[in-house]
């Protein structure tokens, strides 16, 4: 069922309740999701965005309640993900000339996923689509997130369509950021932002400046994902700004895993001593194994300082360890420190493993890091909370 935004768009997308993994098993989507698809009535119909395919069937069946489908004179594709685009084979069945509007790097997209060659019309930035007594403008927004990206702006309407930009895995019938709870949606807007746009973050600040530049009255930013932002809807473009600027809260991170509870006896210790030095910091432990790790990353995002650790095994370490390093050196994170810690009863190498690691991470690494041999004594211990302190100290 469509919800109307204003007189001349309504949302046709849908809300997915059932949703907890995305990306395949990449991101976790607790609080399920949205896909949002907006249909814009003029002299000229036109369709932005499609839902994922489980749903394509469902939706044309919606959309054919909301208008007769050969009136739909033009459908916007911002973004050929599959989860934007996901719907499109099925609609195009009913109206196969309809010209689809994308970048270049939208047909190829397009073309790559479903294998068709429909009516493409690719745009760039400044072009327009004349509808009547408004338009379309479209924006290029190549890797945000990804490179046949766009954004478009309803003239008349002063309405924002971002695509994945200001989004979140949220999912809510009541559409709108102002009547839902604030904490429960900046939660989530910011996991998004910490686990799928952080390696873009300098060119998150440059488009936004630029789309800023233009001086567009904007009434309403609708995303792909999650609610709209009608009240204020400048507020999510200053947090993208801040959440950019390698944003850092006063909080340290320690990320571990262990076999036998040693390296979890360190990590206790470390954040003793952090908060026997500093009883403003925020210390965050996370049992790698444990702990989602799309979580883990948002911590890590709101992070100044991480302590990662694991329990050397067959002169390495533990395989949670490794994967959500892995995240983390694609992710890009900058303006943080860290260092290594481990235990170990034979060989020692992982904590030099994971100091490499974050090296490669791009953090600023602050030293060799920290090992205890066996289960850490009273002696280790105290090494590890007059180490924490160290960490603690640093700025």
């Amino acid at each position: 069922m469509g919800k109307a935004l204003t007189s001349k768009v309504t949302w046709v997308g849908k809300v997915d309740w059932e949703l907890k993994r995305f990306h395949g098993d990449e991101y976790s989507t607790q609080k399920g999701s949205s896909y949002n698809s907006y249909l814009v009535r003029d002299g000229k119909n036109v369709l932005i965005d499609t839902v994922w395919k489980p749903y394509d069937k469902e939706f044309v069946h919606n959309l054919q309640k909301e208008i007769d489908l050969k009136e739909i004179d033009f459908i916007v594709i911002n973004h050929g993900e599959v989860d934007h685009s996901g719907a499109l084979p099925e609609l195009m069945r009913h109206i196969p000339d309809t010209p689809i509007y994308c970048t270049a790097n939208g047909v190829k997209s397009l073309k790559g996923h479903y294998h068709q060659d429909w009516n493409f019309v690719t745009v760039k930035t400044g072009d327009a689509l004349e509808l009547g007594s408004t338009k379309l403008i479209f924006v290029e927004a190549p890797m945000l997130h990804w490179p046949d990206t766009m954004f478009c702006y309803l003239t008349g309407e002063n309405i924002f369509f971002s695509n994945d930009a200001f989004g979140q895995h949220y999912a809510t019938e009541s559409l709108y950021n102002d009547v839902v709870d604030t904490a429960e949606l900046y939660g989530e807007a910011l996991k998004y932002y910490a686990n799928i746009l952080t390696p873009f973050s300098p060119l998150v600040t440059k488009k936004i400046n630029e789309v800023l530049s233009l001086g567009l009255p904007v009434d309403m930013i609708c995303p792909s994902h999650g609610v709209i932002w009608r009240d204020e809807p400048g507020q999510i473009i200053q947090a993208y700004l801040k959440w950019a600027a390698s944003y850092q809260e006063n909080q340290i991170s320690i990320v571990y895993d262990t076999m036998w509870g040693a390296t979890r006896r360190m990590a206790e210790a470390l954040a003793a001593g952090i908060r026997s030095q500093d009883a403003d910091v925020t210390v965050k432990l996370m049992n790698a194994a444990k702990e989602d790790k799309n979580d883990i990353i948002t911590e890590i995002f709101r992070s100044k300082s991480v302590l990662v650790g694991s329990s050397t095994i067959n002169r390495g370490i533990l395989h949670s360890v490794g994967g959500l390093l892995e995240m983390i050196r694609g992710l890009k994170f900058t303006g943080k420190s860290a260092a290594a810690f481990g235990s170990y009863g034979w060989s020692g190498e992982s904590v030099g493993h994971i100091t490499a690691a974050l090296a490669d991470c791009g953090f600023r690494v602050l030293d060799e890091g920290i090992k205890a041999l066996w289960m850490p004594d009273d002696a280790a211990l105290s090494q590890c909370e007059a180490y924490g302190r160290g960490v603690a100290e640093v700025r």
